[in-house]
């Protein structure tokens, strides 16, 4: 077979790791992993069985409709997981050795995180909300919450989910918490080794702007107490354990008054609350991390945190620039951490049992696969190779390491992926990642993967800003909001114009989001760009604070201009694109999801109308019944949509 470069309608053959749990005895793995069903034009997903030792798979759901989430009972005899087989999601049981599943649950408004089986087989738990309304009331409502709707989840009165269990022998499902704020906020219930608490994570309260998840304990009679809450956060997505013994919790979080701008760290806390204890002072990256990505992930919910049978470590992935790291970090004494297993790659742990983990290991050239090791990074092994023989089929882009001064200076890391059908200088586009606290990693892409097969060289820069290179680089920005990410992307454009792989005359810029709204800051200030795509950006900081969701609880804003907008006028103005759209000469293409609450409509159809105005080239693709990541995970006619959008304007104008 002839091997060529991959193309926007191979995009949708490749399948993706979503979930994965290690059996309570460590011989097998159930995972589950997406697929296309071409006939439909459905995203469809099945739970299979691997065994270990061997390599063998099997199939267990028939991937009919969105089987995930799988969750082991205690015994390892069964699984419990969620499915769409009814359409709505529901909770089914079933037998490992492959008998009929048993639908658990049959509740109007379905599940959202979970299942967790409790220790003594008895419960399993999960969230859901209380009611059946619409998330997009279509009558008159009254809007009384603070914090009032959710991007993802949309209006969250009568919707803001529960903390719910049923029993795994079957009955009426029972609702634990119903205070009206989201419970199980991004990450599934954990219960305590006693099987007698569940750790939850508690976030939207419906009289609070606060956003940050809490930590709160429930019973089984539905009597909640705070662990974390005053003093800080959780993560988001939260990460969160029991130490064996069930008398510490392990999270990682920040306390209140750490600045938005800063790294993660692990904490133990006693179960019954106080004053949490820094287990890794002293590590300058991110614990547990995050790295943008574009490949649709079911269970993100799934947790990375994982504790040792006797109590004394946790192993926890630590981001590291580009990278992650899995580290094993002790939990009492002298503050003692080491990284275990590492590499120009990302790993997550998602198994520990005894002496061995099971980790998904990504990287720029290969989605997820499953690898085992043992707990001293000794003796690793490959036990998934999806997605091997499709891979097989392609040339893929040779990926340079870069590094180089930004504009004081400053060290900054990035990568440009070159196509591999090309000659340098390449036509090439520089690709904005969100947040700005996020950043690009080894993580396979599939928009990077269709630019360079279509002959772009893609220029990837962890600006300042971006996580993973010590709190100092984050806070960077503080004051200078758009200035200095910007100066750091052109220096990195600079950079390798200089080496002479790029073609200066063949540029285009793009990104969403926070990569959005540097992409509209760079085209209200430079005409060096030959096209420009914005999804979802931000191009008035002054009105996003009015109409995002979560615009009080994010601090970035206030701490990057010296509070909110009727304090810091001027820095609101400075920072926005909108106040120099009008000087804008790139042809602009603006991807909006409708129902996006994070960056709302308004902010790309205020860029377009100034760009109308002013003659310049402009369109806006719209993305209906579409959230603020729905390009990544959202329909398959949205995710194409944004794709050949993509691709189109980028030839259209840049290589033309």
């Amino acid at each position: 077979m002839t091997e060529r470069t991959i193309q926007p309608a191979d995009l949708f053959r490749f399948q993706f790791l979503q979930d994965a749990k290690l059996s309570p005895d460590g011989r097998h793995a159930a995972y589950c992993i997406t697929h296309i069903d071409a006939e439909c034009d459905e995203e469809r997903a099945a739970i299979w069985l691997l065994t270990l030792e061997t390599g063998e798979a099997r199939q267990l759901t028939d991937g009919l409709a969105q089987d995930s989430h799988p969750a082991w009972s205690p015994d390892g005899a069964q699984l419990a997981f969620f499915s769409t087989r009814t359409g709505i999601r529901q909770l089914y049981v079933m037998a490992v050795s492959g008998a009929a599943p048993r639908q658990l649950t049959d509740l109007a408004q379905g599940l959202r995180r979970g299942p967790a089986w409790s220790p003594d087989g008895r419960y399993i738990a999960f969230s859901a909300s209380a009611t059946a309304a619409p998330a997009f009331p279509g009558k008159p409502y009254r809007v009384t919450r603070t914090v009032y709707r959710l991007d993802g989840d949309g209006y969250l009165h009568d919707t803001a989910p529960d903390l719910f269990v049923v029993p795994a022998r079957g009955g009426e499902a029972r609702n634990l918490t119903q205070d009206d704020a989201y419970n199980c906020y991004r990450t599934g219930p954990v219960w305590s080794p006693d099987s007698r608490e569940i750790l939850f994570t508690t976030a939207c309260y419906p009289d609070s702007y606060r956003w940050f998840a809490a930590l709160r304990v429930v019973n089984l009679n539905g009597e909640v107490r705070d662990v974390v809450k005053d003093w800080g956060h959780a993560t988001n997505p939260p990460s969160a354990a029991w130490t064996p013994d069930g008398e510490r919790i392990v999270f990682v979080g920040n306390p209140a008054d750490a600045p938005k701008q800063s790294h993660k760290h692990l904490w133990v806390v006693p179960r019954q609350g106080g004053t949490p204890q820094c287990r890794t002072t002293g590590i300058q990256h991110n614990v547990a991390g995050k790295f943008q990505s574009d490949m649709p992930i079911i269970a993100s919910d799934a947790p990375n945190l994982h504790i040792s049978a006797g109590g004394k470590d946790a192993y926890v992935p630590v981001q590291i620039g580009g990278t992650k790291s899995i580290y094993r970090i002790a939990l009492t004494g002298e503050t003692d951490y080491a990284p275990v297993v590492g590499g120009e790659r990302v790993c997550d742990v998602v198994g520990l049992h005894r002496d061995r983990i099971l980790m998904t290991v990504n990287t720029f050239d290969e989605p997820g696969n499953l690898h085992l090791v043992d707990a001293d990074g000794q003796n690793e092994r490959k036990v998934t190779a999806f997605n091997s023989a499709l891979l097989a089929e392609f040339t893929l882009p040779a990926v340079e390491h870069l590094t180089f001064a930004g504009s004081d200076g400053a060290p900054i890391e990035g990568w440009l992926m070159t196509p591999p059908s090309e000659e340098p200088p390449y036509p090439a586009v520089l690709f904005n990642h969100g947040g700005p606290d996020m950043a690009w990693g080894n993580v396979f892409s599939l928009d990077f993967q269709m630019l360079a097969g279509a002959g772009y060289a893609v220029l990837l820069v962890n600006y300042r800003g971006s996580l993973g290179y010590g709190d100092t680089f984050m806070a960077a920005i503080n004051g200078r909001m758009g200035e200095l990410e910007y100066a750091d992307l052109m220096a990195g454009v600079d950079h390798c114009i200089e080496l002479g792989l790029v073609d200066p005359e063949r540029l285009g810029v793009c990104g969403s989001s926070y990569g959005g709204y540097l992409t509209c800051w760079a085209v209200s200030r430079t005409d060096r760009f030959k096209a420009a795509v914005a999804e979802n950006p931000i191009t008035n900081w002054e009105s996003w604070y009015g109409v995002a969701d979560i615009f009080s609880s994010i601090a970035l804003p206030w701490e990057g201009m010296g509070g909110p907008p009727h304090q810091a006028h001027d820095a609101y103005r400075r920072a926005s694109p909108i106040h120099l759209a009008h000087c804008c000469t790139t042809p602009t293409l603006l991807i909006q999801a409708e129902r996006d609450l994070r960056c709302p409509t308004e902010q790309s159809e205020q860029f377009y109308n100034v760009l109308q105005a002013n003659d310049c080239t402009v369109e806006m693709l719209r993305l209906p019944n579409s959230s603020h990541g729905g390009s990544t995970s959202g329909a398959l006619e949205i995710r194409r949509a944004q794709n050949e959008a993509l691709l189109d304007w980028m030839n259209r104008y840049v290589i033309a």
